[in-house]
């Protein structure tokens, strides 16, 4: 069954991939009308987030965030199946660093580099970063039920020399890297929600108390990799740059959890200034005190 709902479904993937931007972002208005209007995709989790996360805007104000954020999340699904066929030309154009010279000084440091960054605006075409990179770049990731549309998703996303591994191959790619003196970039998204029982960290995010990933500082850590974080902003529809800031050249000299804590107040920041950017759908206060 899982082959052929891949079977059917990959062909259309494939046009649409192929379409010019400006009716690439005509369907993502039909798509929008649909996810939001008819099928009211996980609108009651994004209703309940941002009334959690934003209590200091009105109710209309939050519809407002609402509506934007879910033009905002189908834009974006369109833009990584034009991943696709984007050619290296478009991207660069498309997504521009504006300080690419900080990630490289790192890279003359001759050390491992953790680059934490958050689902917010367009963290699908991150990935882009490794046209700009000597060391041996990865993307971690959830992996997928449906084995042949996360083998899809794998070839999106690697679509340009990013190696993809799941979170469970995470600690040991990195130890056998680093046994084998293999200077690598490992990209984390680690704004999402831990289990309850397996987190170390309860902090505020958003003026909520909730559990906080701490996976990459302790393997940044561990294995004395430079910490670094990418600021998203979206510039207009379709376009975005990222800006690079240094969080830790010797995280074994920084106190427990302040990578991890620096880390989300840095995400917080970056929502509260545009938060339609945010990826709401996500349950990320379903553990809460």
């Amino acid at each position: 069954m899982q082959l052929l709902i891949f079977i059917i479904f990959y062909p259309i993937l494939w046009l649409i991939s192929l379409l010019p931007f400006r009716l690439l972002y005509l369907l993502s208005d039909f798509v929008y009308f649909i996810v939001y209007r008819i099928i009211k995709y996980r609108k009651r989790t994004v209703r309940e987030n941002l009334a959690l996360a934003l209590p200091h805007l009105s109710k209309e104000e939050r519809d407002i965030v609402e509506k934007k954020f879910f033009k905002h999340m189908c834009d974006m699904f369109l833009e990584m199946i034009k991943t696709l066929s984007i050619s290296k030309e478009e991207m660069e154009k498309r997504y521009i660093f504006t300080n690419i010279e900080v990630y490289h000084n790192l890279e003359k440091k001759g050390k491992s580099i953790a680059l934490l960054c958050a689902h917010y605006a367009s963290y699908e075409w991150l990935v882009s970063m490794n046209r700009h990179i000597t060391f041996k770049g990865y993307g971690i990731y959830k992996q997928i039920a449906n084995k042949y549309f996360d083998r899809l998703v794998h070839n999106i996303r690697s679509k340009f020399k990013a190696s993809l591994i799941t979170t469970k191959e995470t600690a040991e790619t990195i130890a056998d890297n680093y046994e084998k003196g293999i200077l690598s970039l490992y990209g984390f998204a680690s704004d999402q929600s831990p289990k309850a029982d397996k987190a170390l960290l309860w902090h505020s995010f958003m003026g909520i108390v909730t559990p906080i990933h701490t996976g990459a500082e302790f393997l940044a850590k561990r294995y004395d990799m430079n910490v670094i974080f990418v600021r998203t902003k979206k510039l207009k529809r379709g376009y975005y740059e990222g800006t690079f800031e240094l969080m830790a050249e010797n995280p074994k000299s920084t106190d427990r959890f302040e990578i991890s804590i620096d880390f989300i107040e840095r995400v917080e920041k970056q929502i509260y200034e545009a938060p339609e950017y945010y990826l709401w759908t996500h349950k990320r206060w379903k553990h809460r005190r």
